[in-house]
């Protein structure tokens, strides 16, 4: 009796607790109606390992009125998946060109954003290949879709020229490089230029 009571209180305090949950599925957040600069067709979709990313993804959410997606993989990275210059999981994907990691969710009601604004890091100069299994994993004719990427020195370079070639039907506005830390007034500046706002 004593240890089904033990059982019975461990498992109210693991589900009570902030345990993460690796297979939870990630979902679009909807915009608020808040934003000065509403776009109920504007999707916000990105991927952040390192947490660069995400305040500019937030930024672009806020500032568009837009909804979010984090674009997670089925397999999170660890801090030695990523470690620049060894024989690490990132570097083996970013040397193999059919390389296309599982991501962990899939948005069903893409056809009603006409705009992606889309946000990753660089990796050895190039988008990590989940962007690629994002962008290849919908029908994006039609829509058009804004670039933008983290980086400590790298310029966004080709990553974009090379990712458009997984949706050639989309329309491709020119993407920019933020640093880490960028301010929002700065990005959002970069947004309305962009998107024409």
């Amino acid at each position: 009796m004593k240890n089904k009571l033990i059982i019975g209180l461990s498992v109210i305090l693991l589900s009570s607790c902030g345990v993460n949950n690796s297979s939870a599925q990630p979902s679009v957040s909807h915009a608020k109606d808040e934003s000065s600069v509403a776009s109920e067709n504007t999707l916000v979709a990105y991927f952040s390992v390192t947490g660069h990313t995400r305040p500019l993804a937030e930024y672009a959410k806020e500032h568009l009125g837009a909804d979010i997606f984090e674009i997670v993989p089925r397999e999170a990275y660890t801090e030695a998946d990523i470690a620049y210059n060894t024989d690490c999981r990132a570097n083996k994907e970013q040397n193999d060109e059919s390389a296309r990691p599982k991501i962990s969710a899939k948005i069903e009601n893409l056809a009603k954003y006409s705009t992606i604004v889309l946000g990753y890091p660089i990796w050895w100069g190039q988008a990590p290949k989940i962007l690629y299994t994002f962008v290849e994993s919908y029908d994006l004719s039609g829509k058009t879709i804004l670039p933008f990427c983290t980086s400590g020195s790298s310029p966004i370079g080709s990553s974009a020229t090379n990712l458009s070639k997984s949706a050639p039907n989309a329309t491709w506005l020119e993407g920019r490089r933020f640093a880490a830390g960028t301010s929002k007034e700065l990005f959002c500046s970069f947004l309305d230029e962009s998107l024409g706002k």
